[in-house]
């Protein structure tokens, strides 16, 4: 009786909330700068962008309040300076607990047509539960945290001003995915160069892994097309340990779904170590000695993972390009930062 009572005041609070007498919602869209080249960003239709929306996802992605012993927040795991990733193999939880995989970056996510390494959530706001309630990570659920949150008076007003209504898990889902949104990388040297041409400060021998990325030989471009470096497709590239993790298999249970996980995005792949969903690689040397020995020979692994035959300048040459896909205009972008 006393949780239903409880659950009705909030119900009657949501409903006072929208009183004549509530502030007027008064907010201010946003027309995000796509780069010249990339593709439309697909914004739902119950979450355009404002400045009011963008600026409460911003608050709570920097939270701690968010996990259950108040300890870890989004940018716990997604560090701006490693282009939203956290720099260790797997990342940690509440209490120090080892979660099941390394965290991938935010640079562009809006832009994905699925989310999580095994492609679970179909949308950026159901994605934003996730990490919430696994109890490795936030260790938390969504009842809980939105009892924790409705008590939160200034989180009420955000809330009223973004979204006209209390705070809630409808909110912060969206209002999450709407600062996420605004993630957006295409300023790299290399993307200076397609602009600029030859008055650009890209190296020969970036040039040179250019041409090599891009060549029909390697054939890195078929799941890592520019201008996103990702086709977002689900690969098996012939990894071995997938007892522990066996990537698609885990929401389709169909055997030929094991190992797969979404092809990453290359762009600021040089900040974003150590690799692969389990971060079992240290450097971009040990990834491009990976590929070039053309993996494991998994029972699903990918054809286009195959023996390259990759000289040591070669080597050399592919590094240099992917380290010009850093963008350090968006490590350094002021509106990312916590206030």
């Amino acid at each position: 009786m006393f949780e239903r009572f409880r659950w009705l005041l909030i119900v009657l609070f949501g409903l006072l909330a929208c009183k004549k007498d509530a502030p007027v919602m008064v907010m201010t869209p946003v027309e995000l700068e796509i780069p010249e080249g990339f593709p439309e960003m697909e914004i739902p239709e119950n979450n355009v962008l404002t400045e009011e929306r963008i600026a409460l996802g911003k608050k709570l992605f920097f939270d701690p309040s968010l996990s259950r012993d108040r300890t870890i927040s989004c940018a716990s795991c997604h560090l701006q300076s490693l282009a939203f990733t956290d720099g260790v193999p797997r990342s940690l939880g509440i209490n120090q607990r080892l979660s099941l995989r390394n965290s991938p970056t935010l640079a562009n996510v809006g832009f994905h047509p699925y989310f999580f390494a095994e492609g679970g959530s179909p949308t950026l706001e159901l994605q934003v539960i996730g990490p919430i309630e696994n109890p490795d990570e936030m260790d938390f659920t969504a009842r809980e945290l939105e009892d924790r949150l409705v008590l939160d008076g200034e989180y009420n007003r955000l809330a009223q001003e973004a979204y006209g209504r209390p705070m809630s898990m409808w909110v912060l889902v969206r209002a999450i995915a709407s600062f996420e949104r605004t993630m957006i990388s295409g300023n790299s040297l290399y993307d200076f160069y397609l602009r600029e041409g030859e008055s650009a400060l890209l190296s020969e021998e970036a040039k040179r892994g250019m041409e090599l990325f891009f060549d029909d030989r390697l054939n890195c471009a078929q799941c890592h097309p520019a201008p996103l470096f990702t086709d977002f497709s689900l690969q098996n590239i012939g990894l071995t340990g997938y007892e522990e993790d066996a990537g698609r298999f885990r929401v389709t249970l169909d055997s030929a779904d094991i190992g797969k996980f979404k092809t990453p995005t290359l762009r600021n792949i040089a900040l974003t170590a150590p690799y692969m969903h389990d971060g079992r690689f240290e450097t971009l040397d040990q990834v491009l000695d990976f590929f070039d020995r053309g993996g494991s020979g998994h029972f699903n692994q990918s054809e286009w993972v195959r023996p390259l035959g990759l000289t040591a300048p070669e080597k050399k040459a592919l590094k240099a390009f992917m380290e010009a896909l850093t963008d350090d205009d968006f490590i350094n972008q002021p509106s990312f930062q916590s206030e």
